[in-house]
């Protein structure tokens, strides 16, 4: 798969304890003054354990002042996606632009449904996260008596309104093959995590999300793709901290993968996280995308990817991003696993 170019981000995903309601501030105010670029909550409703997700980026938001905060992911069976969308626009408004809206078609089904929302099936979560998607930018445009009409979700007359601050990304938490085509089809951004799609089903699911997009008329590289990081056996990126830039280096330059969330419990390791391995990442790809570009191409032209499709040590001195031994497979279905 190829380096889409992107921008690397580095963020994290922390979660707002209902019985230590702080730590999640806390914590974001420390990936904020170590140089973090993202930092998301967790999104489960129905979990009375946890603070409503809007609620905790609310609060990060007015606590930070340069991070940029979105729910990972949202969900959408219990969040109408007109109320995401004025409630996205709102904070991104409040926060000078620092909102960004990672969506979920739905999950744990039995909780949704105890807690009132809608039990779909996977082909019924896809067509419901499209119309969500229409909806959501057409309340983000100008207009009035806006009519959309849904299966699911759609619009009767609505004004829209608030514009956001700046243009909100939507990254979709998807997991089964529809989903993957949505994406590519539709959306700014591609979030998979690690115990759901582990590196060895990355290219797959990057082929399906680029293919969707050329059908669609648009360009591969107009989806961003993330990734929600799990360090630790079995998880990915392994070892110790100095041994995660190349790993996630491999990522950018095999795969395009441009942005890494670190689930953290610890200041130490989020101000690790920032100030060793963003940095040390950031200069393996640029010093292989500058290799890459100074590359002489063959007059045919049949070179011009392969500098930037791979990053065999041999060859760039990058280590190929490790396979975990005991990956739990990926769920076939059509929804988020975080949502």
């Amino acid at each position: 798969m190829p380096d889409y170019g992107h921008d690397l981000l580095f963020g994290a995903v922390l979660v707002p304890s209902a019985g230590h309601a702080d730590d999640a501030v806390a914590l974001a105010r420390v990936a904020d003054r170590a140089g973090l670029d993202l930092v998301s909550v967790p999104d489960h409703p129905y979990r009375p354990e946890l603070l409503d997700a809007w609620m905790a980026l609310a609060v990060i938001a007015a606590s930070t002042t340069r991070v940029r905060v979105f729910p990972n992911v949202a969900n959408l069976p219990l969040r109408p996606p007109a109320v995401l969308a004025r409630t996205a626009a709102g904070l991104d408004l409040l926060s000078g632009g620092r909102v960004e809206l990672g969506l979920g078609a739905g999950s744990y089904w039995d909780a949704i449904a105890a807690d009132g929302g809608p039990r779909r099936s996977p082909g019924e979560a896809v067509r419901a996260t499209r119309e969500a998607i229409d909806v959501i930018r057409a309340l983000w445009r100008e207009g009035q008596g806006i009519r959309l009409p849904g299966e699911h979700y759609g619009l009767d007359g609505a004004a829209a309104g608030p514009a956001p601050a700046h243009p909100i990304g939507i990254w979709v938490g998807a997991v089964g093959p529809r989903m993957l085509e949505l994406t590519g089809a539709t959306a700014d951004g591609w979030l998979p995590s690690v115990p759901h799609v582990p590196p060895r089903r990355l290219a797959a699911g990057h082929r399906v999300v680029d293919e969707a997009a050329l059908a669609a008329g648009r360009a591969p590289f107009e989806v961003r793709r993330l990734y929600n990081l799990s360090p630790g056996p079995g998880g990915f990126p392994r070892g110790p901290l100095d041994a995660w830039p190349e790993q996630l280096a491999a990522l950018a330059l095999e795969h395009g993968t441009s942005g890494f969330l670190l689930p953290a419990h610890q200041p130490a390791l989020l101000q690790g996280f920032a100030a060793d391995v963003a940095p040390a990442t950031r200069e393996l790809v640029t010093a292989e995308r500058k290799r890459a570009a100074d590359a002489p191409r063959p007059a045919d032209g049949s070179g011009a990817a392969r500098g930037r499709d791979s990053v065999a040590g041999r060859r760039t001195g990058v280590a190929g991003a490790p396979v975990p031994a005991a990956s739990a497979p990926a769920r076939s279905r059509a929804a988020s696993p975080r949502s």
